[in-house]
């Protein structure tokens, strides 16, 4: 078998239906070789050829006899001088970085190691034995697949409720999903899983990592798992974990069937990005990729001492976003994604490392100049973790136009308030109004507040109401691990409990968090299970724990069956409400020349809150009046928008509060929705005039909408 020359562009591996160009990137190698490879059970590379030809420091060549399913990987040659950032080390197979797929995920042995463990000099050392035999490898794939019909359902940003979710834990124990499917992108497009994403309302399912990853060797030696993914082997190859077909390259068919039924349906697929560090870790880690493709290009290292990296990530390196091959490799992976993948958009985990141009972090740094310029990745949606672990990380309400962001803000006010923290209510109605101090001044919109009670990362709902102190134990940390305390409130009883006072609240405070979240501006999200009240026993940092602690259950007792008709009954009256799906930020002023405002702040005795009673210690009950049926705004076809007036009351206070509803004439009678201390909403809800009286008992939440009534 002969190599030709090829073609340095496009990077990775290519099949055009004869043969297969493969190119990588490398500044400072001095000779690459392509490794094929004749199965995954292989110890040794069937064949070795020194790529021909180097241009523009890619280094390229040409198989003609290569087809997909070929699993191959590259020895990279060039010196090993920690010490000066150089970490090559041909001795060792190292993944492709632009490898659509993966065919063998890593088996774990020294030989992964380019020193020597256990070594006096650690790093410094060389270990120059063989690791083809547990190297992970790449593959060779047809990218060919007839999407059909299938659109981008293209949700607007107002309109969408994203939906948090694991593939696996998603799926893995679903009675709906065929067993066989189960844990599998396979699974998540079948039509139990979808009907269940459809039946509760939500329009958009951000999928936690799914490129693939590798599992750190501590874990495994302690016989768990990287369950939620943050640890980035492959930026372009799904996670061949949740394909439910074995054969190489499998993952992207099936992941593209994933899709196209989500699409279907009318669902985007949103996804949780790792490209902040990968999973090589810090200078004592395994030697996988790019720390031995070009240590010195694709890592930040320390500018006083190159043997060891900059860690804004907490995970041991971090991307060198300074070097132009690096966002090269990161846009091309978005590109791929939106373009043969056809998803709809990306979380970026830590996204304030992406940022950091020198040290600090600069919101007009290249990567973002980069995004905002490219046609494909301008026009998806782009999310913000607007932090990480460096010095000036937390940068919550200082992204750019087109980006959201997760609001931590938002989760942390609306948790002070419902434990009933004095001096947090000015504050929570900033945040339930779309958290204009954060976003306004930039320009953007309500929609930049990506709004959220729980996530993956900390308890579940009903953990959040149900334990004070983590319990991570399974984790093998001695619970060092994970956030130290909560920031709700739990009646002073920890877990599980007979006490039908205790858990009666506890129900309350989930339908009072759900109703917040959905009746808040801008963009709610929420944690997969929650709706199911699903619990982790109190482990808040279940990052490794793939078992049924973080597979949801289905199994749904009574009250859990009302608290998910519940949720879908929020999501329902979210999406049928023009009001709260507003475009633009709330001002508190009249509207068109009528006498009310589009939004009025009511303290108990009806009366508008003043400077006075904002400023007052301890406010924990007050009313919101949302003006629908004198919006200001109108639909992409220029035709206004209207919709009901709805009045939300709030009680974070213990005791029962007689609320005076504010008159609204002419005729204005206000209509009960809900009330989240109602063990069951009447189908014939009461009905009261303006000036009428509601107890509002504690801690507890109602909505009203306004009926007008002929005189």
């Amino acid at each position: 078998m002969r190599i030709w020359p090829g073609r340095p562009y496009p990077l990775g591996a290519v099949w055009d239906g004869a043969g297969v160009n493969f190119a990588i990137f490398s500044e400072h190698a001095t000779l690459v070789e392509l490794c094929l490879f004749s199965s995954v059970d292989a110890t040794v590379e069937t064949h070795r050829f020194a790529l021909p030809e180097r241009t523009d420091m890619v280094w390229h060549g040409y198989l003609p006899d290569v087809r997909p399913g070929q699993l191959y990987g590259y020895r990279v040659h060039g010196p090993y001088e920690p010490a000066k950032g150089h970490r090559f080390n041909h001795s060792k197979v190292v993944l492709d970085p632009y490898a659509k797929a993966v065919g063998r995920n890593v088996r774990w042995s020294d030989e992964m190691y380019g020193y020597r463990v256990g070594h006096p000099t650690h790093d410094l050392s060389l270990d120059a034995r063989d690791n083809a035999a547990f190297a992970p490898l790449s593959v060779v794939i047809d990218s060919a697949f007839t999407w059909s019909e299938d659109r981008h359902p293209r949700i607007p940003w107002h309109k969408t409720v994203i939906y948090e979710l694991h593939v696996k834990g998603f799926t893995q124990l679903h009675p709906g999903v065929p067993e066989e499917l189960r844990g599998t992108y396979a699974g998540l497009g079948c039509e139990a899983a979808i009907r269940h994403l459809l039946d509760l309302g939500v329009t958009a399912v951000e999928l936690m990592p799914v490129h693939h990853h590798v599992d750190e060797r501590l874990l495994t030696d302690r016989n768990l798992t990287n369950y939620w993914g943050y640890n980035t082997l492959s930026y372009f190859a799904p996670e061949i974990r949740y394909a439910s077909t074995r054969f190489p390259g499998g993952s992207v068919r099936e992941f593209k069937m994933m899709v196209r039924a989500l699409h279907a349906a009318g669902i985007e697929v949103i996804l949780d990005v790792v490209y902040n560090h990968t999973g090589e870790g810090n200078h004592l880690g395994p030697t996988l990729s790019f720390r031995g493709i070009d240590n010195v290009s694709y890592y930040r290292l320390s500018p006083k001492d190159p043997r060891y990296y900059e860690d804004f990530t907490g995970c041991g390196n971090t991307m060198n976003m300074r070097h132009p091959r690096v966002l090269q490799l990161i846009t091309d992976s978005l590109r791929y994604w939106v373009l043969e993948m056809r998803v709809d958009g990306f979380r970026f985990d830590l996204a304030s490392t992406l940022a950091r141009e020198l040290h600090a972090v600069d919101k007009l740094g290249s990567f973002f100049d980069i995004i905002h310029q490219d046609p494909v990745l301008s026009q998806v949606k782009l999310i913000a973790e607007p932090w990480d672990l460096g010095e000036g990380g937390y940068q919550v309400g200082n992204f750019p136009s087109g980006w959201a962001e997760w609001n931590g803000k938002y989760r942390d006010a609306v948790r002070r308030f419902w434990r009933g923290d004095g001096g947090a209510v000015s504050e929570f109605a900033t945040r339930l109004c779309g958290s204009s101090d954060l976003y306004e001044q930039s320009g953007r919109r309500p929609h930049a507040s990506i709004n959220f009670v729980t996530s993956h990362d900390g308890f579940t709902l009903q953990d959040l109401v149900s334990y004070n102190e983590k319990h991570n134990e399974a984790n093998g940390e001695d619970n060092r691990d994970g956030e130290s305390h909560n920031i709700s409130w739990n009646c002073g009883v920890e877990g599980p409990t007979d006490d039908p006072t205790i858990a009666a609240f506890r129900r309350r405070q989930q339908r009072n968090f759900i109703a917040t979240l959905l009746l808040s501006q801008g963009v709610p999200m929420l944690r997969a299970g929650d709706e199911l009240s699903h619990t982790q026993r109190g482990n808040n940092n279940a990052y490794c724990q793939d078992n049924d602690l973080s597979w949801l259950h289905w199994d749904l007792d009574e009250e859990q069956r009302a608290f998910l008709a519940f949720v879908r009954r929020m999501i329902q009256l979210r999406r049928q409400q023009p009001v709260l799906q507003r475009r633009k930020f709330l001002q508190g002023r009249h509207i068109r020349g009528s006498d009310v405002k589009d939004i009025t702040w009511f303290d108990p005795s009806g009366r508008e809150m003043t400077d006075e009673a904002w400023s007052a210690g301890f406010v924990r009950c007050l009313g919101l009046r949302l003006a629908g049926d004198v919006m200001d705004e109108v639909d992409e076809r220029g035709d206004r928008i209207a919709g009901q007036t709805l009045l939300l009351l709030m009680n974070a206070a213990q005791e029962t509060i007689s609320f005076i509803l504010p008159d609204h004439q002419p005729n204005g009678h206000w209509k009960r929705l809900f009330d989240t201390s109602a063990t069951k909403e009447d189908d014939e809800a009461p009905t009261l005039p303006g000036a009428g009286t509601h107890a509002l008992e504690g801690w507890s939440a109602a909505v009203f909408c306004l009926e007008r009534k002929k005189p």
